[in-house]
């Protein structure tokens, strides 16, 4: 038997064994079971109540809204990351413990893992496709869709894990990674945590856990408070699109002890860290806009500390290709240039790309309403030179309803466009935008009720922004 799947013995040798969920990633840990099949039993609890065909016939199910009920009448629980508890998780008598726990209890001193409201899957893809061009062990996990379990088999001594964490991921983990990348903490989630306080609770988790040789980069924006941050923390402060000369206006956070081998400085396209500068090569590269700089920053103080230079760093730089729905350009048509960024789910991320398409003409925005305040975005589309401001499903109503009632110095408001669904937004937007100018689906808020996910909605933005209309 291979010697790294009976690694996972302690959690899973004799034990009544439940996996609570069964996405991608309850999948993903069955296959790794199923393997070993240390466990004296083994039952999959699920809410959907299709079972799909398993070849293990002794595998239990438990399938319906009352999936959650017997969770004590197991030794362990693998709660999949999508899964809100019933209960509070200290008041279960089984273990209830994630792939993700399980993997980083192996493999931690190998890990740099990373999150962030925003940037986190562009950081993790941009990271690990620098160092496989190094020529460097790596391998990719987590949240961008890859289970971690599913890899085990390729980690040597000297791999490189680069590991997306999402805020369920982290909320109920005991353990950090040796390199913990925190990118930024905005208004996100209060649909399942009530409160930003608990949010940020969940994502601070990355470095929480962390030990005093450990690291911690994190953006200035939510650096950790004093005393519960253990490992040695560098910051990461944005000065904003200046010229790249000078480091002023950084400030003085009182918890970078050390002096400026502790910081790292993104101003216009340039990155400081210590006495080294690095200028962003802004016409070879492909990722576009002033927030993705931040993000480039980021991995580049990231590939220093894993011992890159900075020709293996830029060369990687040159040669990486954006993901699809974070502002990504679709191309023309009928003269018009469509960008599908339908990964935005907070106001920030829509502000964001309108600040880097200077020739925005129109901007699709709506989807599921979950409370969030979207008083800066209303604010900044007021003062915005966008002339087509389309309003869609939940959100758009709301966003809608809220500058009627709330600001009356709304400026143009004869801009504002209220359709029902992405359809209707659409066909307006290829009736509105002028040709030479752009058109981008920037939502600021979530797909969930409407779409499968926020890539399901990149895509049907696409195919209708290139389909051809019907003929009556």
């Amino acid at each position: 038997m291979n010697e790294k799947m009976t690694r996972i013995d302690p959690w899973v040798k004799g034990k009544k064994v439940l996996l609570l969920g069964f996405g991608r990633e309850g999948q993903s840990t069955y296959r790794m079971l199923s393997r070993t099949k240390r466990y004296e039993s083994l039952t999959i609890a699920d809410q959907n109540t299709e079972k799909p065909w398993l070849p293990d016939p002794d595998v239990s199910w438990i399938t319906g809204p009352d999936y959650q009920k017997t969770l004590d009448e197991y030794d362990v629980v693998f709660k999949s990351p999508g899964i809100v508890l019933e209960r509070p998780i200290e008041s279960y008598r089984c273990s209830i413990i994630s792939q993700t726990e399980v993997f980083f209890q192996l493999f931690r001193d190998q890990i740099v893992g990373i999150t962030g409201t925003k940037g986190k899957s562009t950081t993790t893809s941009l990271l690990y496709h620098i160092l496989k061009e190094a020529g460097r062990k790596t391998m990719i996990a987590g949240n961008i869709g890859i289970p971690a379990f599913d890899h085990v088999d390729e980690i040597e001594p000297d791999t490189v894990v680069v590991f997306e964490m999402s805020c369920h991921q982290l909320e109920y983990m005991t353990v950090s990674p040796h390199l913990g990348i925190l990118l930024n903490i905005h208004e996100e989630h209060l649909d399942h945590y009530g409160t930003m306080e608990k949010y940020t609770a969940a994502k601070e988790k990355i470095y929480r856990n962390q030990r005093p040789e450990d690291v911690l980069l994190c953006s200035s924006q939510c650096l950790p408070k004093p005393g519960t941050c253990p490992s040695r923390l560098i910051s990461v402060w944005d000065l904003g699109e200046g010229d790249g000369e000078g480091r002023e206006g950084s400030g003085e956070d009182g918890r970078c002890a050390g002096g400026k081998e502790f910081q790292v400085f993104l101003k216009g396209n340039k990155v400081y860290q210590g006495d080294e500068c690095f200028a962003i090569p802004q016409e070879e590269i492909r990722l576009l806009g002033h927030h993705n700089y931040f993000d480039i920053a980021v991995v580049y103080a990231a590939c220093r500390l894993l011992g890159l230079s900075e020709e293996e760093f830029c060369r990687g730089l040159k040669t990486f290709a954006p993901l699809p729905h974070r502002l990504f350009n679709l191309g023309l048509k009928d003269g018009v240039r469509y960008y599908d960024d339908s990964i935005s789910t907070i106001c920030d991320t829509t502000i964001q790309a309108l600040n880097t398409l200077k020739d925005a003409d129109t901007v699709l925005i709506g989807g599921m309403d979950r409370g969030i305040d979207y008083e800066d975005l209303i604010r900044y589309l007021s003062e915005s030179t966008v002339r087509n401001i389309i309003l869609m499903e939940a959100t758009g109503e709301r966003i809608f309803q809220e500058i009627q009632r709330d600001y009356p110095d709304f400026q143009g408001p004869e801009r504002l466009l209220k359709v029902k669904h992405l359809e209707d937004a659409v066909r307006e937007a290829k009736r509105l935008t002028r040709k030479g100018r752009s058109c981008v689906l920037s939502p600021a808020a979530a797909s969930y009720g409407i779409f499968k996910n926020f890539e399901e909605r990149g895509e049907v933005f696409a195919r209708l922004v290139f389909e051809e209309p019907q003929q009556p």
